[in-house]
């Protein structure tokens, strides 16, 4: 009823799957001075694995930590002994310093000189900071992490500037900064101006912030808030925590069937608008069905269900 390709549907023990950035639910953090937890993410199911080397980092580490990014991004792993090649760090990203702290130029250089994914900027709170990184990383792909009331107030002139490809929530340092409780209502509307801004700027939609602690529950609910407010991607800081997250932002079996269901029916109804709900109801069925392929999820034994009501929303949140 419902599969997912061997390519997703991976054990802990096997090599990782990476997807597109453009795509990718489970940004996962991994401390960069323990270079032994980094085979360990490779291998884990996030989409994107992210050496850190600036919050999770004390200062008398932080060059610790860039030489043991440096040296996974450019090792060659190798074969295992069943032939197949083992996970590598070429192409993982890297969360780096923010601008105008003592490490932001160096991590940069360091980094410059390696086959690296794209970086996670933190502590961004102007177009500044985005494109003067692009300008030591060209043609590298930056997550602009805000994190502060300042940087929110700017989030817009941050979606649109030049190297700017995903807007990520620091909600730990945001809370922080403005005194803001955990609760969702309490950060609904951080979470809007996220979801604004990257469409507006035609930008993928934003990475949510992470989740702390390992509750399946508690994570799920997370998740599904992050859904709800339009974002498509979220920080992950176990391994764990990776497959949960991607499912709860891939869609599910109900919205493929509608998704199926409506095309069925709008093919035996000649395949011709037929009213001014269409449109949106086509876009989002094309998009649940194309994430669906994106992310190796099919529906195999799919059947029209004549008691199966249709979605009376003309949005969707992916």
């Amino acid at each position: 009823m419902y599969d997912q390709n061997t390519q997703t549907d991976v054990e802990s023990t096997d090599v990782g799957f990476r997807i597109d950035p453009v795509l990718a639910r489970s940004w996962l953090l991994v401390n960069g001075a323990q270079h032994n937890r980094f085979a360990h993410a490779a291998r884990s199911r996030a989409d994107i694995v992210v050496l850190d080397i600036e919050d999770a980092v004390a200062p008398k580490d932080k060059l610790t930590a860039r030489d043991n990014v440096v040296q996974w991004l450019t090792s060659d792993p190798g074969t295992g002994p069943d032939g197949n090649p083992l996970p590598g760090g070429a192409g993982d990203w890297v969360r780096v310093n923010g601008f105008g702290t003592p490490w932001w130029a160096d991590d940069l250089e360091a980094l410059s000189k390696t086959p690296i994914g794209g970086v996670m900027l933190a502590m961004v709170e102007s177009v500044d900071h985005v494109t003067e990184t692009a300008k030591r990383l060209p043609d590298v792909p930056i997550v602009a992490l805000v994190e502060t009331a300042r940087g929110l107030e700017r989030i817009s002139e941050i979606a649109s500037a030049k190297g700017t490809f995903r807007l990520a929530f620091g909600i730990g340092d945001f809370r922080r900064d403005t005194g803001f409780g955990d609760n969702p209502m309490t950060l609904a509307y951080a979470r809007s101006r996220f979801t604004i801004a990257a469409k507006a700027a035609h930008l993928p939609s934003a990475i949510d912030g992470p989740t702390v602690g390992s509750s399946a529950l508690k994570l799920s609910e997370a998740t599904a808030v992050s859904v709800e407010f339009g974002m498509t991607g979220k920080i992950c800081l176990t391994p764990d925590q990776c497959a949960p997250v991607n499912e709860g932002l891939t869609p599910s079996i109900d919205e493929i069937t509608w998704a199926k269901e409506f095309f069925a029916e709008f093919e035996a109804d000649g395949g011709e608008i037929r009213n001014g709900s269409d449109l949106p109801r086509i876009a989002r069925a094309t998009k649940i069905l194309d994430l669906a392929r994106a992310y190796g999820v099919t529906g195999t034994e799919y059947e029209v269900d004549p008691g199966h009501a249709s979605a009376p929303s003309d949005t969707y949140h992916y």
